[in-house]
């Protein structure tokens, strides 16, 4: 067995208990595996490991390695920031954007999303702890943006996706996670037809489970150590 396809199975087997220990059914959460600065014979080891759902940060490195990749059936999440000079290769090749954080990104690629494609799964990325370095829009300002998100063209808005900042303990991690589970609940009580609330990584997966996440985005834990990007 392979690293990667036992990095896998420990990933799923602490899904599965986090879901047992807060009382939900482990189908309800998608693992997501970040495959930023990763090659394409990484991913296509997780894709023999039955790996499907892949996230990368970095556009124009995604791009390159899908047209790699091309015959696997894999399905394709940016959640890296989106530039105005990238929303044409997001649009064009990426099944799902979980970074949408201004009117004009979302607009962008509502415009560029080709006809032919399905219409492109986008997030509503929410800066909910108010990190100075964070991207993301304030929690208060969601409810308007993700309005105008949900009419636009080519689009289908799906949910909120959030990155806090690192905390030290369980109980932290999850305080900030039931923050944007709650975000999460009003925007649905205000009529918009969400089903995703993307949060939780290798650090702190259990306790976004806890809170509510449907999709956990890991890396590390799958791949190992990045080396930094040139």
């Amino acid at each position: 067995m392979t690293t990667i396809r036992n990095n896998l199975h420990s990933v799923r087997e602490r899904i599965a208990s986090a879901c047992k220990a807060a009382g939900r059914p482990v189908e309800e959460v998608t693992l997501l595996a970040v495959s930023k600065t990763f090659g394409p014979d990484a991913v296509r080891e997780a894709a023999d490991a039955g790996q499907a759902a892949f996230g990368e940060n970095y556009i124009q490195e995604a791009v390159e390695k899908m047209a790699l990749l091309g015959g696997l059936p894999l399905e394709w999440h940016c959640i890296g920031p989106i530039q105005s000079n990238k929303t044409r290769l997001v649009a064009g090749h990426f099944d799902w954007a979980h970074t949408v954080d201004r009117l004009k990104i979302a607009q962008r690629l509502a415009e560029q999303r080709p006809e032919g494609l399905p219409l492109l799964n986008v997030c509503v990325q929410v800066n909910i702890d108010g990190g100075a370095s964070k991207s993301g829009v304030a929690p208060e300002e969601a409810l308007a943006l993700a309005r105008e998100v949900a009419h636009l063209p080519r689009l289908r808005l799906r949910g909120l996706m959030t990155i806090p900042e690192p905390q030290p303990d369980f109980a932290a991690q999850k305080a900030v996670h039931q923050k944007a589970r709650r975000l999460f609940d009003q925007l649905r009580d205000a009529g918009l037809a969400l089903d995703t609330l993307s949060m939780g990584m290798t650090a702190d997966l259990e306790a976004a489970i806890h809170a509510g996440s449907t999709m956990v985005r890991v890396g590390t834990a799958i791949f190992g150590g990045r080396a930094p990007k040139v």
